[in-house]
């Protein structure tokens, strides 16, 4: 399989397997959104990391797949390559990118599905897409721009540069900057720790944060009014609440 599903310690690792660059070929796009689905089902699945190994996460689409597609079929493809992608957006648990290496391409657009990006320190992300002819097609032109803002966005995206980990960190592109040995473990170990937390209420934080930034702020509040309210019906609540009071904050176990 060109993609895998690890999980222990309540972290389900989303692995790319696809040597020597991890090219997102057609069938890996679709076992990427079928595991990611999976991920979002599963009990025992609490935080998800997204990892390409310790050489490279993502060095793009396949390209010669690509090239003997025609208008025709990308037409039927593009919708299928996003959702694929998507999938990963929509996983209701937190989710992690481990970057290493190139993450380029659908790479990036990839990593930007992630609630949160770890990168080593040798890491060079970008969307060169201008530089065949073509935009990003699996929502780098929408998730970067929502990242980073549309100018920077537009930097990266007209000019098809990759950037070194230092520059994505400051562009906020990703967010820690770690020595390349230590991104999958400081990945982990992220996700470890919110796996041990409230799974509704971060669902719940997730939800009400990724539509907040997709409507007005009327609309925005609105849902994180009724998830505010709703998690009042949760055990996990009474948990929260009835530890800080008789412990302090910060030594709830949760369900």
């Amino acid at each position: 399989m060109t993609v895998n599903l690890e999980v222990a310690e309540g972290v389900g690792t989303i692995r790319l397997d696809r040597p020597p660059m991890n090219a997102l070929d057609v069938a890996t796009q679709d076992r990427l959104k079928e595991l990611a689905e999976e991920a979002g089902r599963r009990d025992d699945v609490r935080a998800v990391v997204v990892y390409g190994g310790e050489k490279v996460f993502a060095a793009g689409a396949d390209i010669k797949e690509m090239e003997d597609m025609d208008h025709t079929a990308m037409i039927l493809r593009a919708r299928a390559l996003q959702e694929s992608f998507t999938a990963v957006a929509r996983i209701p648990k937190p989710v992690v990118a481990a970057v290493t290496g190139y993450a380029l391409g659908g790479g990036c657009e990839l990593a930007l599905c992630a609630d949160f990006r770890i990168a080593a320190d040798n890491a060079k992300l970008g969307q060169p897409e201008i530089l065949l002819g073509l935009i990003p097609g699996a929502g780098g032109t929408q998730r970067l721009a929502r990242l980073v803002g549309p100018s920077k966005a537009k930097d990266l995206i007209f000019t098809g540069r990759m950037v070194k980990a230092d520059e994505a960190l400051t562009l906020g592109l990703v967010d820690r900057v770690v020595p390349a040995a230590e991104v999958y473990a400081e990945a982990h170990a992220w996700a470890a720790k919110l796996a041990q937390g409230p799974a509704i209420a971060l669902r719940a934080a997730k939800e009400a944060i990724d539509a907040g930034l997709e409507t007005d702020i009327e609309t925005g509040l609105t849902v994180e009014r009724n998830w505010f309210a709703g998690l009042f019906a949760t055990a996990d609540r009474e948990i929260g609440m009835r530890s800080f009071v008789e412990e302090g904050p910060g030594k709830a176990k949760f369900q």
